[in-house]
């Protein structure tokens, strides 16, 4: 299954580098979602992990408390200013696939997550794919929130 979310966001290149950290990540997903990292990965920039290996695996936790997955991330390609593609799995889903696109205009750009995943259990993407979609929505307004924009 797949989707994508995009927003334009006054965002200064500058602050593109806050969009691609794990607790940039965190600030989008909560107060639903939290995903751990060791503190090696946590408090570095996406762009200064190594790309086209697993680097550690994350506990998915529902309300930053209770575990609902393992997800394992896997960086495919990283861009400091035009963003990432992930190309992760996870004890739900045998393929997660995250592209994170900053197209920069100015003192503003456009930002867009197009996901595709793949659950182990194929019946299950028709429940989880609401709640995905939901999520990056949200993950969207909480962008939209701190750096003022438009969803589109």
């Amino acid at each position: 299954m797949k989707f994508e979310v995009s927003s334009n966001l006054e965002l200064s290149p500058e602050d593109i580098s806050a969009l691609l950290t794990m607790s940039g990540v965190n600030r989008e997903l909560g107060p639903f979602i939290r995903m751990t990292a060791p503190p090696v990965w946590s408090n570095k920039a996406i762009f200064e992990w190594p790309k086209g290996e697993v680097l550690f695996s994350s506990w998915i936790l529902l309300f930053g408390i209770f575990p609902i997955d393992r997800h394992k991330f896997f960086l495919q390609s990283i861009d400091r200013q035009r963003g990432f593609v992930e190309e992760s799995s996870s004890l739900i889903n045998k393929l997660w696939h995250h592209r994170r696109n900053i197209d920069r205009n100015g003192a503003s750009c456009r930002v867009t997550d197009a996901v595709e995943f793949q659950c182990r259990l194929p019946l299950l993407a028709y429940i989880l794919a609401p709640v995905y979609r939901f999520i990056f929505k949200h993950r969207h307004k909480v962008l939209r929130s701190y750096y003022g924009a438009s969803a589109s």
